[in-house]
């Protein structure tokens, strides 16, 4: 440890004296051997030491159980069951938040499936699957829109065909034509003005999805990954829906 505060006072030493030195002055550079990273370089047994406790506490909260399957939770196909899951509790959280905050319900959600990093196996789920599913800090954003404007969201979704999950949303694609698009079984009003739940990401029009940026964004202070953790953590047995959100009829 000695060693490495000596090393970085030298270094602090040469990054003041380039500060002061003239532009034009070079320096007398010298060639050093190259230290090679690999599993013959020994680990700072005092570094590790100290980490060590802080180590073993991650590691046991990072491995606790949190939830179980019956099944595979997969990504795949257009209505994949982790996919509808966590939309599912994208549109729950927010629900509630809204009826708290806003006194209004949220009409639908939509997340990205590019989002979802990886899938989670039969059995347990514990608390490190879901940072490894869901790693980045993205905020729930309710996105308040025109009915006029949801149009753009189905004309999305004919152009892509990109199984980005849905809830309390239906829509039909026929050969890239919107056949069909529902809200909570229902066709849009167009009068009426709609509440959709999304991530921060997607609201400032990220993968394209610029009709976002028609609406109001109200921002809710809820961690996604923290609403699915909290979720998991109140159903012992997950049980995933698998009903069709997405219809492409005619996709290649």
């Amino acid at each position: 440890m000695k060693n490495k505060f000596l090393l970085l006072g030298i270094a602090l030493t040469a990054l003041s004296a380039c500060k002061t030195a003239s532009p034009l002055q070079v320096a007398d550079v010298q060639t050093q051997k190259n230290i090679s990273i690999n599993n013959e370089l020994k680990n700072d047994e005092e570094f590790v030491k100290v980490i060590e406790p802080y180590k073993q506490k991650l590691d046991k909260e990072m491995n606790q159980k949190i939830s179980h399957t019956n099944v595979d939770l997969t990504k795949q196909g257009d209505n994949s069951n982790l996919g509808n899951l966590l939309a599912d509790y994208t549109f729950d959280g927010a629900d509630t938040w809204a009826k708290t905050n806003l006194k209004k319900e949220v009409d639908a959600a939509l997340i990205n499936i590019e989002g979802i990093r990886t899938t989670i196996g039969k059995g347990d789920i514990l608390l490190n699957s879901v940072f490894e599913v869901m790693p980045f800090e993205n905020e729930i954003i309710i996105v308040k829109m025109k009915g006029t404007d949801l149009q753009g969201l189905f004309d999305y979704y004919a152009k892509t065909q990109v199984n980005n999950p849905v809830s309390h949303l239906y829509i039909e694609i026929n050969n890239g034509h919107v056949t069909k698009a529902l809200i909570n079984g229902k066709t849009i009003n167009p009068d009426q003005e709609y509440y959709i739940a999304t991530s921060d990401y997607l609201a400032l029009g990220g993968d394209n999805m610029k009709f976002f940026l028609k609406g109001e964004m109200i921002h809710t202070g809820i961690k996604m990954r923290d609403l699915f953790i909290d979720y998991f953590k109140r159903s012992p047995e997950v049980n995933p829906s698998t009903d069709i959100r997405l219809n492409f009829i005619g996709k290649k």
